[in-house]
C-alpha cells in the first residue's frame, strides 16, 4: 500500500507540474512547483482509496486558496478522462473542455485507456487552432501529455515534435527529441526534415550522422529524401557529400524508390549535373508526374531546352498526368528556343483538355510571345486577360523593353501606375532600362523617387544597377555616381555599370580611378571579368595599346582564364590597335570558341583591310563545326566588297538567303554596299527594293551613298526625298551622303541648301559635313570661298580632313600657292598623315616643280612619315592575287614582268608610229 501511495504522489506531482505549465507556459522543477502551490505533505497524506480523497490536509487551510482551486480543476479533468475512456466512439473534444470538466482518475490506468487517451491527445494536436497562438495550444497539450504519463509514448511525442517544428519552435522539438527514451524512424525523420525545411542543412546532416551511429535501423525513404534536400542546400561546392549520400542510396537498395529517385534527380539538376540527373531518371522503373516535372525543369534550367521538349513529347506517349508546373517549364523551354509553334501547340492542348488556364499559365504564354518577338500578339493576349497580377504587367513591360519598344514600355508603366498597381523591383528595373535606352531622363528620375519611397534602392541589387545604367545612358554621370556613392553594400555589378558608363562616354581617367577604388575598398568588391571587359572596350575605343596590354597582364595575374568573353574583348582591342598578330595569338589560345570569338577575328581583319585573311579564316570555321550567324556574313561580305569580288559576295548572299537572314537591316545594308562597291548598282537597288518594308535609316543611307559614289546625284537626291516621305528621320550620315552626291556633280546651291537644313532635323554640323562643304565649294571652283569658310565661318577648329578637302580641290584646279598653304595647315593638324604630303607633291609634280617635290619627300622622311604602299589585286581561277609596288614576291613574278616588258615595247612602238 505504501508503494501505491508513492505512485499516487508521483502522479499528483506530475499533474500539478502540468497545471503550472499551462498557467506559466514554461517548464519548472519540482521544488518551484511545491513552493508555488504551497503544499506541505508527503505521500502518506494521500488516501489509499482508488480515487483521490477530497479531504486533503494542507497547512494553509481547507477549501480556500490556490490549492483548493487546483483540486477542483483536477477533479473536472479526471471526470472528463473517465467519460472519454468509457465512451464507445471517441469524439474529438477541445482542450478547454478537458481542462474545465476534469475530475480525479485512478493512477492505475490500463494500457487500453492509455492508448485511447493517446489517440485523443493526438487528435487534439491535429485540430486547427483558431482562438489562440499555436505554440500556446501545443504547450497546453504538452502539459496534458506529461500529466497523463504519456511523455514516453513515442507516437504521441513524434506528433507533438512535428507540431513544434511546424510552428518554428526548433528548440522545443529538439528538447523533446533528446529526452525521448525510445526513438523510431519517424522520430529521426521528423527532426531531420525540420532542419531541412528551416534551411539548417548542417544540423540536418549532423543529425543524420548521429542516426547512423546510434540507430540499428536503416534509413527509410523519407529520411533519405530529407538528407538529399539538405545536400542540395549545401550547393554545388560540396560534391563529396552528394556522392556519399548517393552511394548510401545504392547500398541500401533505394535506387528504384520513386520518392528518393526524384529527390536525387532534383539534386543533380539544381547543382548543374544534368547528365547525372538524367542517368538517375533513366534507371527509375516507376516515374511519377513529379519525377517527370523535375527532370524537364532541370533540362530547362541548364539551358538544354531541346532535350526538355523531347522528354515532354515522350511523356505524352506514356500518358503521364501533366500538371501546371510542368506546362510552365515547357513554355519556358519554348521561350528559350524562340519556338512559338511549340507554345501554340501547348496552348491548344490545354484548351482541348478543358484545363483551367490560370494567370500563371497565361503569364508563361505571354512571355513566350514576347521572347519570340511577337509583340503585337503578346499585347493582344495581355489585353484579353481577365485576371492580371504584377507579374503579368511586369512581363509585358519587360517584353517591350527586350524588343526595343521603349516608348510602349514607358507608356504601359504609366498606365499601370494610373490603375493603382504597386511596382516591384523587376518592374522598376525593366522600365529604368527603357528610360536609359530612350534617354527619358525625367521619367527615370520619377522612377528613382518611387524606388526610394518603396525602399527598393537598398534592398535590390538590380534596381541599383539599373539606376546607374539609366543615368549613364542619359549622360548624367554625376547622378549615376551619386547612386553608387550612396550605396551601403558595395557590389561589383554596380561598379561595373558605372565603369561601363564612363567607358561609353570615353572618360578614361574616371573609369580607371573607380577601378583603382574598387581594389582599395575593404572588403573590396573584387573586379569581375566584366570589369576588365569594360576597361578593354574603353581602351579599344581610344586605341590605347599600352593600357590594353597592362589590363591584359593584370587579368593574367589575378588568374582570369582566357574564356570566350575575355578572348573576344582582347581580340577586338588588339585588332583596333593594328596588332593583328597579337590578336591572332589570343584567338588561337581561346578554347571552345563560340561564334562571337570567330566574329571578333573576322571583323579585326576587315577593319585593318586584311580581307584575304578574313576569307581564309572562314574555312577553319566551317571545319570546326561552328555555325556562322548574320554578323559573320556581314564581316565576310565586307571583305568581299573591299576586294571588289562580286563572285564571293554573291556566294555569301546566297548563303544568307538559304539561312533566311537577309531581312535583317544590318545584313541588308552590307549586301547593298557590297553590290555597289562591286559596280553592280542595279543589283544593289534590286536588293534595296526587295526589303523596302523593313528598312531603317542605315539602309537608306547605304543606297544613297552608293548612288553618290557612282556620280548619280539626281537619283541619290530623289531617294533622299522618298526617305523623308516614308517618315524616316535622317541622321548625320545621311547628310554626309547627300552632300557627297552634290559635291561629285557640282550641285553647289542644292548642297548648301541641304547643309543649312540640318538644324531643322535636330542634327549638329560635324567635321565631315564641313569637309563636304569645302569639297563642294572647291569642286565648283570657289577656292577662296572655301578658304574663308574654313577660317571664318566654321565654329570649330578645322581638322586635317577639312584642309585636305581644300588641298584636293587645289590639286584639281592646279592652284599651287593655295595648295601649299592648305598642305601646311593639314600637316600641322596631323603631321603623321602621309596623304597631305602626297597631295602637295602631286601638285608640284604637275607644275614641273621637281625641287619642291624633292623637298616634300625629305620633309616626310625627316618627320618619320611613311606612305602606305598601294595594292592591286586580281582574281584568277577562284584565287586572289595581290600586287604591291616593287614587289616580286609572287610565285610567277618573273613571267609577269617579262610579259610586262613585251607589252611596254609594243606600246613604245605603237606610240612612235
Amino acid at each position: 500500500m505504501h508503494n501505491s501511495s508513492n505512485n499516487n504522489g508521483q502522479i499528483w506531482n506530475q499533474y500539478r507540474r502540468a497545471k503550472l505549465i499551462e498557467a506559466h507556459g514554461d517548464l519548472i522543477d519540482e521544488q518551484k512547483f511545491l513552493e508555488c502551490l504551497g503544499a506541505s505533505r508527503n505521500a502518506s497524506e494521500i488516501s489509499h482509496n482508488r480515487r483521490f480523497p477530497l479531504c486533503l490536509k494542507f497547512h494553509h487551510g481547507h477549501g480556500h486558496g490556490p490549492c483548493s482551486l487546483a483540486i477542483q480543476r483536477m477533479r473536472r479533468f479526471n471526470l472528463m478522462i473517465r467519460f472519454i475512456s468509457h465512451s464507445k466512439a471517441i469524439e474529438p473534444v477541445s482542450l478547454s473542455t478537458l481542462a474545465s470538466n476534469a475530475s480525479l482518475e485512478t493512477p492505475f490506468t490500463s494500457n487500453r485507456k492509455l492508448r485511447s487517451k493517446s489517440r485523443e491527445l493526438a487528435n487534439l494536436l491535429h485540430l486547427p487552432t483558431v482562438s489562440e497562438e499555436p505554440i500556446l495550444y501545443y504547450k497546453r497539450i504538452h502539459g496534458q501529455i506529461v500529466v497523463s504519463g504519456l511523455h514516453t509514448d513515442t507516437f504521441l511525442v513524434n506528433v507533438l515534435m512535428h507540431c513544434y517544428s511546424k510552428s518554428g519552435c526548433v528548440d522545443y522539438a529538439r528538447l523533446l527529441f533528446d529526452n525521448m527514451p525510445k526513438r523510431n524512424l519517424v522520430s529521426w525523420s521528423t527532426v531531420i526534415t525540420m532542419y531541412v525545411q528551416l534551411c539548417r542543412c548542417e544540423e540536418a546532416l549532423l543529425t543524420f550522422l548521429e542516426f547512423r551511429r546510434k540507430s540499428l535501423h536503416s534509413p527509410n525513404e523519407f529520411i533519405l529524401a530529407s538528407v538529399i534536400r539538405g545536400c542540395l542546400q549545401l550547393g554545388a561546392s560540396d560534391k563529396g557529400a552528394h556522392s556519399q549520400v548517393h552511394g548510401l542510396v545504392i547500398k541500401i537498395g533505394f535506387t528504384q524508390d520513386v520518392y528518393v529517385g526524384t529527390s536525387l534527380v532534383d539534386l543533380y539538376a539544381k547543382i548543374g549535373g544534368i547528365d547525372e540527373a538524367s542517368l538517375v531518371f533513366d534507371e527509375l522503373t516507376v516515374k511519377s508526374s513529379v519525377t517527370w516535372t523535375t527532370i524537364v525543369t532541370g533540362y530547362v534550367r541548364s539551358g538544354r531546352s531541346d532535350a526538355a521538349l523531347m522528354l515532354f513529347s515522350e511523356m505524352w506517349r506514356v500518358e503521364v498526368v501533366l500538371d501546371k508546373y510542368l506546362i510552365s517549364s515547357v513554355l519556358t523551354a519554348c521561350s528559350m528556343l524562340r519556338y512559338p509553334a511549340g507554345g501554340e501547340q501547348i496552348h491548344a492542348f490545354v484548351l482541348r483538355r478543358g484545363t483551367e488556364m490560370n494567370v500563371s499559365f497565361l503569364n508563361g504564354l505571354l512571355d513566350l510571345h514576347l521572347k519570340c518577338g511577337k509583340v503585337r500578339s503578346g499585347r493582344k493576349l495581355f489585353d484579353h486577360m481577365v485576371t492580371k497580377n504584377v507579374i503579368t504587367w511586369t512581363t509585358m513591360i519587360s517584353g517591350y523593353m527586350q524588343n526595343s519598344c521603349h516608348a510602349d514600355a514607358m507608356e504601359l508603366f504609366l498606365k499601370m501606375n494610373s490603375l493603382g498597381w504597386m511596382f516591384d523591383a523587376f518592374t522598376c528595373t525593366s522600365v529604368l532600362t527603357s528610360c536609359g535606352s530612350a534617354e527619358a531622363f525625367q521619367l527615370g528620375r520619377q522612377v528613382h523617387a518611387y524606388t526610394i519611397k518603396a525602399n527598393l534602392v537598398e534592398s535590390d541589387e538590380f534596381v541599383k544597377t539599373a539606376l546607374i545604367d539609366m543615368y549613364c545612358k542619359c549622360d548624367s554621370l554625376v547622378d549615376a555616381r551619386k547612386v553608387l556613392d550612396n550605396m551601403i553594400d558595395f557590389s561589383v555589378v554596380s561598379h561595373n555599370a558605372m565603369i561601363e558608363g564612363y567607358s561609353r562616354n570615353q572618360q578614361l581617367y574616371e573609369a580607371l580611378e573607380l577601378f583603382h577604388e574598387m581594389r582599395l575598398k575593404i572588403p573590396p568588391p573584387t573586379p569581375s571579368l566584366l570589369t576588365y571587359v569594360s576597361l578593354l572596350g574603353l581602351s579599344a575605343s581610344l586605341f590605347a595599346l599600352e593600357l590594353s596590354k597592362q589590363i591584359h597582364g593584370l587579368m593574367l595575374k589575378v588568374g582570369i582564364s582566357l574564356d570566350i568573353f575575355a578572348g573576344s574583348s582582347l581580340i577586338d582591342v588588339y585588332s583596333k590597335c593594328s596588332f593583328l598578330q597579337e590578336a591572332r595569338l589570343v584567338f588561337e589560345e581561346v578554347n571552345d570558341k563560340d561564334v562571337v570569338v570567330w566574329n571578333s577575328m573576322f571583323f579585326g581583319y576587315t577593319q585593318q583591310l586584311e580581307n584575304e585573311e578574313a576569307l581564309k579564316l572562314y574555312t577553319p570555321m566551317q571545319d570546326s563545326g561552328q555555325e556562322p550567324n548574320e554578323f559573320t556574313y556581314v564581316a565576310l561580305i565586307t571583305a568581299a566588297s573591299n576586294l571588289a569580288s562580286l563572285r564571293l559576295g554573291q556566294q555569301f548572299h546566297g548563303q544568307l538567303i538559304k539561312k533566311e537572314l537577309v531581312s535583317d537591316p544590318f545584313v541588308m545594308n552590307a549586301v547593298v554596299d557590297m553590290y555597289a562597291k562591286c559596280g553592280s548598282l542595279k543589283e544593289a537597288r534590286k536588293m534595296f527594293d526587295s526589303t523596302a518594308a523593313c528598312l531603317d535609316v542605315t539602309c537608306w543611307n547605304s543606297i544613297i551613298s552608293s548612288y553618290a559614289q557612282h556620280g548619280k546625284a539626281e537619283e541619290a537626291l530623289r531617294l533622299y526625298d522618298e526617305m523623308l516621305k516614308a517618315g524616316i528621320q535622317p541622321n548625320s550620315v545621311t547628310f554626309v551622303a547627300v552632300l557627297s552626291a552634290c559635291s561629285h556633280t557640282g550641285l553647289l546651291d542644292i548642297g548648301l541648301s541641304h547643309f543649312h537644313s540640318m538644324p531643322s532635323f535636330g542634327i549638329q554640323w560635324g567635321t565631315e559635313h564641313y569637309a563636304s562643304v569645302v569639297s563642294l565649294l572647291g569642286r565648283a571652283g570657289k577656292l577662296t570661298e572655301a578658304k574663308d569658310f574654313i577660317e571664318k565661318i566654321m565654329p570649330i577648329k578645322p581638322s586635317a580632313i577639312v584642309w585636305r578637302s581644300l588641298l584636293t580641290a587645289c590639286r584639281v584646279a592646279g592652284n599651287e600657292s593655295l595648295g601649299g598653304y592648305a598642305a601646311q595647315m593639314a600637316i600641322s593638324a596631323d603631321p603623321e598623315d602621309s596623304g597631305s604630303y602626297i597631295l602637295l607633291s602631286n601638285i608640284y609634280a604637275f607644275k614641273g616643280l621637281w625641287p619642291k617635290v624633292k623637298q616634300v619627300r625629305k620633309t616626310m622622311e625627316s618627320n618619320g612619315v611613311i606612305k602606305e604602299p598601294g595594292r592591286s589585286w586580281i582574281e584568277v581561277d577562284n584565287k586572289m592575287h595581290v600586287f604591291r609596288p616593287k614587289d616580286k614576291a609572287h610565285y610567277k613574278a618573273d613571267a609577269i614582268f617579262s610579259i610586262l616588258d613585251v607589252l611596254i615595247r609594243h606600246m613604245e612602238i605603237y606610240y612612235v608610229v
